[in-house]
């Protein structure tokens, strides 16, 4: 069990109300800086800006610090996946994580599946695992079913139980359907606020533990005894032979801050939200995962 930080944990430091917005390699820095294992570039436009020569030197930064770097896109489109591997690739990233848009599953579930087949030798040549996070546009059942089709090692789940509530899932539900095949977790809290005048409510991020992520029960059933990652080698870390077993899913966290007002006050707040969470996922991981399976 790794444990890292993504670009979601760094939202307000690299948005445009930054006048100096963080760059790519102070990411991978700012992500030792707290003693990560992993670094997540997921959704951040510039990374597909990048050269060779940027990559390599993002790469070798990661390496020198001791981090691995994950990659994270969107959709499922062969040649969009094709290009997100070639960065992937020169990351030395072994995790691509990416999600499946409504309009990429109207021909339905068996077409996403094929599409995503097509893409098996290109992952097991690179060695790389293809995670799809759940969130809202399709139900949790629908991409079980998709990664069910594909049928590889590969390509399994991204887990994000926050995101399924707009989908009106429970987050329970989607955290215990989804473990046995999780293969990269997203570790956020959130909560539901009265706007004022109690005329509906706000869905947004909180500190990890006065929300309504149950954290036990998540990590308990992705990294706990008897699930399917426990014990298991990692397929991340040396790269996987073809049809090992799932990677060992590592533990990034994000959140969702609304802005606080000023940049001062939200940056403080989303770097205490981020020490919060690391924290929380360090004791846990002391108390409940044996040494011998930290890879």
């Amino acid at each position: 069990m790794k444990i890292g930080i993504g670009s979601y944990a760094l939202f307000w430091e690299f948005q445009d109300t930054n006048p100096e917005p963080l760059p790519l390699a102070g990411m991978i820095d700012r992500a030792a800086q707290l003693g990560c294992e992993v670094f997540q570039f997921c959704d951040d436009p510039r990374i597909e800006q990048c050269d060779a020569a940027a990559l390599q030197e993002l790469r070798e930064r990661a390496e020198i610090l001791g981090l691995e770097l994950e990659l994270g896109t969107r959709g499922i489109d062969p040649e969009h996946l094709g290009r997100s591997l070639d960065i992937a690739e020169a990351l030395g990233a072994r995790l691509l994580r990416s999600m499946i848009p409504a309009e990429e599953i109207a021909d339905g579930p068996a077409a996403a599946a094929e599409m995503l087949r097509s893409l098996l030798p290109r992952l097991e040549t690179a060695g790389i695992t293809l995670a799809l996070e759940t969130y809202e546009q399709i139900p949790t059942s629908t991409l079980l079913q998709v990664i069910d089709a594909v049928g590889s090692p590969l390509v399994g789940v991204c887990l994000d139980p926050a995101n399924c509530v707009a989908g009106l899932e429970h987050p329970q539900q989607v955290i215990t359907s989804c473990a046995p095949r999780t293969v990269n977790l997203h570790v956020k809290d959130f909560a539901f606020a009265r706007q004022a005048g109690w005329v509906g409510f706000v869905y947004s991020g909180a500190p990890l533990g006065k929300g309504l992520l149950d954290l036990d029960l998540e990590l308990g059933a992705v990294y706990g005894a008897g699930a399917p990652s426990a014990g298991k080698r990692s397929a991340g870390a040396d790269g996987p032979a073809p049809g090992s077993a799932r990677r060992t899913p590592r533990a990034i966290v994000e959140h969702w801050l609304p802005w606080q007002g000023d940049l001062e006050r939200t940056l403080t707040t989303e770097r205490a939200w981020t020490d919060r969470t690391l924290t929380a996922l360090r004791a846990w991981r002391a108390e409940h995962v044996p040494p011998s399976d930290l890879g």
